[in-house]
């Protein structure tokens, strides 16, 4: 039986004041103790939240880490060392928008998959189509080319220790959200994908559903049998809308 995990990624978005308030407001809910969760503040706020989640039992993330493992001369980059160093447990590989904004390939993302891994870290490794790919039906070939670049290059062993996200890009913060039915085929296909290589390592990964999950939503997408979570956007700044999608998780 998978745990159920539910991530919120904050992404650029918070200040001292608001992000004190969120938290406050959040450890003040009824979570649920049979659900893993995590919250992924921008870089600055990660000690700060550090500290306001102590006792709360939601884990600590950051959104993206450096392809270099070891300290070193990068300007403005941060080690997956370090993210260790001061409280994060996971860590965000390949979201879609650092692909597109940053240009991040498939190998950048393998190596700080690899990073993350070798830090102590459970990467989050997102995947996800285009509205043009979905439309030309090759959003299956687009998730597991994106799988394959870290599957086919570390073997499928290191998916022991990650979790995957599956975020149509098409529907993130777009206010479309994929139907449960498509969510479903799509984590079942990536489900079937890794255990053509192992089916005891495939039967342990959690698959998060990422794109406007929502509390009017989550009970119906983490119903189906494969979506394990969600990795939730601008409804984990909302502490009583997160509170509901970590409670539906549980249910």
């Amino acid at each position: 039986m998978r745990r159920p995990l539910v991530a919120g990624n904050w992404k650029m978005y918070g200040t001292c004041a608001s992000i004190k308030q969120l938290l406050n407001e959040l450890t003040e809910q009824d979570l649920p103790d049979d659900v893993d969760m995590a919250v992924f503040p921008g870089l600055i706020y990660l000690q700060a939240v550090d500290a306001l989640l102590a006792g709360s039992g939601i884990a600590l993330g950051a959104q993206d880490c450096a392809v270099q493992l070891e300290e070193g001369a990068m300007t403005g980059e941060t080690s997956a060392l370090q993210l260790k160093d001061i409280g994060c447990s996971a860590v965000l590989v390949g979201h879609s928008e650092r692909r597109q904004l940053q240009d991040e390939t498939d190998g950048v993302i393998c190596r700080k998959f690899i990073a993350a891994q070798a830090a102590g870290l459970t990467p989050i490794l997102c995947v996800g189509e285009s509205l043009a790919e979905r439309q030309a039906g090759q959003a299956v070939a687009k998730v597991q080319q994106q799988i394959d670049a870290v599957l086919l290059e570390l073997g499928v062993d290191v998916f022991n220790n990650a979790v995957i996200a599956y975020e149509p890009i098409w529907a993130i913060g777009s206010g479309l959200t994929a139907t449960p039915e498509q969510a479903q085929e799509i984590h079942a296909q990536i489900r079937a994908h890794v255990a053509k290589y192992s089916a005891t390592v495939a039967q342990g990964l959690r698959i998060l559903y990422g794109g406007s999950v929502k509390a009017a939503n989550a009970a119906e997408l983490f119903a189906q049998v494969d979506i394990d979570g969600g990795l939730v956007g601008g409804a984990s700044l909302n502490a009583k809308e997160f509170s509901a999608i970590c409670r539906a998780a549980g249910n």
